[in-house]
Order: structure tokens, then sequence, then C-alpha cells
């Protein structure tokens, strides 16, 4: 299957490596290729730029958002939830009509430092409000209840049983997303 991940954080680099691990063709969106591939320092967290993670993972493909977008039969939202509607609207309408649109972020406020708060909380949701703007896409919100380690092997959990939220409206899709979680372990 072909995959859009929108993001080039550690969420996005950890999925997408687990997809292309898993034979999916993958590409990777930013919101200018040429800026994210010439980034030489770690980022905040430490983690080495983008140029050095995709030599390790040369067959994921890094585009803009609305080419990974494009190119995918389903869209990962791994972009940092205050941004996730910009990124979703540069990845274009049209590019996500009737695809299954995976929503793993939170919508996390870091503006008054740490711990964050939620930019989105109690009467509405980042996925909503992403299912309200862009309403043909089939959003399935998942995975936002643990690090992106756990998001693609939940092995770490040493053989104990587990239980991953999957929501959204579409049955058809809920069921496709489920099916891929198995595929992670």
């Amino acid at each position: 299957m072909r995959f859009g991940i929108l993001g080039t954080g550690v969420v996005g680099k950890t999925i997408a490596a687990r997809l292309a691990g898993l034979g999916h063709d993958v590409m990777v969106g930013t919101r200018d290729p040429q800026e994210t591939l010439s980034r030489t320092e770690p980022d905040q967290y430490g983690s080495p730029p983008f140029s050095a993670w995709q030599q390790e993972h040369p067959e994921v493909k890094l585009g803009t958002f609305s080419d990974a977008a494009a190119h995918a039969e389903m869209v990962v939202n791994a972009t940092a939830g205050t941004v996730s509607l910009e990124a979703l609207k540069q990845a274009g309408q049209e590019n996500l009509s009737s695809k299954i649109l995976i929503d793993i972020f939170n919508p996390l406020d870091f503006s008054k430092g740490m711990p964050p708060t939620l930019s989105v909380s109690n009467t509405d949701s980042l996925g909503e409000q992403i299912q309200r703007r862009f309403a043909e896409a089939r959003v399935v919100k998942t995975l936002h209840t643990m690090n992106a380690y756990l998001m693609v092997d939940p092995t770490q959990l040493a053989g104990a049983d587990h239980t991953v939220f999957v929501s959204g409206d579409d049955a058809e899709a809920k069921l496709t997303v489920t099916e891929l979680l198995w595929s992670f372990g």
C-alpha cells in the first residue's frame, strides 16, 4: 500500500520506517523538502536531522505535504497537533478526499512551557476538527496515547495484552486501520 506520512519529526520518521520495513511504499511530507534536507543539527530532542535518517531509509521518499498526500492511498497525520489543520490544508482537500486519514497526534500546546496543555479539549477534539474541515476524508484517530516507539512495536510491553483506541465515524476505515495496527504487532 502507498502511505503519505505528514511530518518529519520522531513520530513521522518512526511510523515511516516501520511501514517501509513492512514493504509499503512510503513518502514523507514536509512544508519545504529542501529546507528539511538542509538541516545538519540534531532536533530539539537530540534526534539526528532528517537527511541522516533518510540515508538509513533510502526507500522512503520526501516531498511536500501535497506530494505525500497525492502519493498515498492512506495518509498519516504526524504533525504537531497545533499545526495539523494547516499542514492538512497544505496537503490539499482533493488529495485527502475519500482516503483514510489516520490522526495520531494530540493538540499539545507548549507555549507556556512544561508540562504542555491541550489546545483543544473537553467539548471538541483535534480529530473532530479535522473531520469537520476535511469532510470527505475518512478520519481515524489512533495511537495518540503512547510514544512513537510503542506505536510501531507493542512487543515492548513484554508480552502483556494491550488495547489501542481506534475512533472515527467510518466503520470500514476503522477496520482497515485496525488491520494495519495488527501488522505492527
